[in-house]
C-alpha cells in the first residue's frame, strides 16, 4: 500500500510502507566537565519517534547540538539506544543476528558531510567505490572495478578520468559525487545523508540535490536528510522533523511547516533565513530566537525552548507541552500551537535552484 508524497520537483511520488521506525528513541552519554568533577548525563536524543516510508524524504533540522547526527547514528545501527526501539521492515534491529543483520547493514547507508575523512586518502577513487561491491554483494575483483565505473559514470563522473584518482586530487563535490556513488554501491533501500552539502557552494550543491532526488526515483530509495539548511528542506524533502536539545518540536509536511508553522522554534528557524527585503527581515528578528541554547546536560524544565521562546508564558516554564496534532498533518509540542498558526507567516524561504557541474 502506498500513499502519495508531494515531489520537490512539483508532481508527486508515490512512497511506500513504512521501511525504517524509532520508537521513543533516547540517547545518553556519560560525561566530566574536568578531572575532579562528577559524572553527568547528557540526553542527546530524548524520546524521539519518527517513521520514514519507502521512497520518502524526511529531513532533520535543527541547530547544531540539537541531536540530528545522533538520531541518524541510532537509525543506521552504529549506536544503540539507551532506550526506545529501531524498527527496520517491521523488525527490531537489535535483534538481527546473522543473515538478517548483513543484510540489514547492506540496505541502509550513510553519505557524509566530511568527504575529506569518510574517503581512505590512499585509496583510489575506484576502490573505494568498489569494496562494497566486492565485500556487500560478493562480486569479484574485475566485476567490481565494471561496478564502480558504471556508478561513477551514474553520479557525473567520467570513469576513464576518475577511477584512479585519490581523494586528494578532487574538490568537494567530486568526493562528494564519490561519497553517494559508494553508498550506492551496495544497493541501498535508506540512505541518511548527514549535511551531505553544507560545505558545498550554492551551484554545486544544486547538482548534488538533484543527483539525490534523480537516484531517488530511479531505485525507490528513502532518505533521512539531516541539515541546517531550510532551503535545502525545500528543494529535496516533503516531511521535516524539528529537533531542539534532543527532543522534537514540530514536524509534517514540509509545505505546511513553512507556510504555516505551529511551534516558536520553527519560526524562529524561518525568521532566521536571510530575505532581501529589509522590511520583511526586521520582522523576521523580532520573531526570532533570544540568546543561546541552554546546555543539553541541564536542560530546562517544561518546554524546553521557553528559555528563548519570544512567545514564552507562564505554563511553558513549568509543563512539558503535549502533542497537538493539525488536519494537515502537521505536529506540534506547544501549548499554543493553534494561535502560533495564526501568526503571520515568519518569511518565505527559497529552495536551492539551478543545476551546476564541476
Amino acid at each position: 500500500m502506498s500513499v502519495a508524497e508531494l515531489d520537490p520537483g512539483g508532481g508527486e511520488r508515490e512512497v511506500g510502507a513504512p521501511l525504517i521506525e524509532g520508537r521513543g528513541l533516547t540517547r545518553v552519554f556519560g560525561v566530566r566537565r574536568g578531572v575532579f568533577a562528577p559524572r553527568r548525563t547528557l540526553r542527546a536524543v530524548d524520546g524521539v519517534s519518527l517513521v520514514v516510508h519507502e521512497g520518502e524524504t524526511v529531513a532533520l533540522v535543527g541547530e547544531s547540538g540539537s541531536g540530528k547526527s545522533t538520531l541518524g547514528r541510532l537509525l543506521l545501527g552504529v549506536l544503540a539506544p539507551s532506550d526506545g526501539d529501531v524498527l527496520y521492515e517491521g523488525e527490531d534491529v537489535s535483534r538481527l543476528r546473522g543473515a538478517a543483520w548483513r543484510r540489514f547493514r547492506r540496505e541502509v547507508q550513510v553519505v557524509f558531510q566530511d568527504t575529506g575523512a569518510s574517503l581512505n586518502p590512499r585509496r583510489s577513487v575506484g576502490s573505494s567505490v568498489g569494496l562494497p561491491l566486492r565485500h556487500n554483494l560478493g562480486r569479484s575483483a574485475a566485476q567490481a572495478r565494471a561496478g564502480a565505473a558504471e556508478l561513477l559514470a551514474r553520479v557525473g563522473l567520467p570513469p576513464e578520468t576518475f577511477l584512479e584518482r585519490l581523494p586528494h586530487e578532487l574538490s568537494g563535490g567530486q568526493r562528494q559525487r564519490v561519497g553517494i556513488a559508494r553508498a550506492l554501491a551496495s544497493q541501498p533501500r535508506f540512505v541518511v545523508a548527514d549535511e551531505p552539502v553544507s560545505a558545498l557552494d550554492v551551484s554545486i550543491r544544486a547538482g548534488i540535490l538533484k543527483l539525490l532526488s534523480e537516484v531517488q526515483g530511479e531505485r525507490g530509495i528513502a532518505y533521512l536528510f539531516i541539515t541546517h539548511d531550510l532551503g535545502v528542506v525545500r528543494a529535496i524533502a516533503s516531511r521535516a522533523v524539528v529537533l531542539y536539545l534532543g527532543a522534537v518540536m514540530e514536524s509534517g509536511p514540509v509545505s505546511a511547516l513553512f507556510s504555516t508553522p505551529a511551534h516558536p522554534y520553527t519560526r524562529a528557524l524561518l525568521a532566521a533565513t536571510p530575505v532581501p527585503d529589509p522590511t520583511r527581515r526586521r520582522t523576521a528578528e523580532q520573531q526570532g530566537a533570544r540568546g543561546d541554547p541552554p546546555s543539553p546536560i541541564d536542560p530546562p524544565p517544561g518546554c524546553r525552548f521557553h528559555t528563548r521562546c519570544p512567545l514564552v508564558q507562564d505554563i511553558c516554564r513549568t509543563t512539558v507541552p503535549p502533542l497537538v496534532t493539525f488536519p494537515d498533518g502537521v505536529v506540534s509540542a506547544c501549548h499554543y500551537a493553534t494561535d502560533v498558526r495564526q501568526l503571520p507567516r515568519p518569511g518565505a524561504v527559497a529552495a536551492v535552484s539551478g543545476v551546476s557541474g564541476e
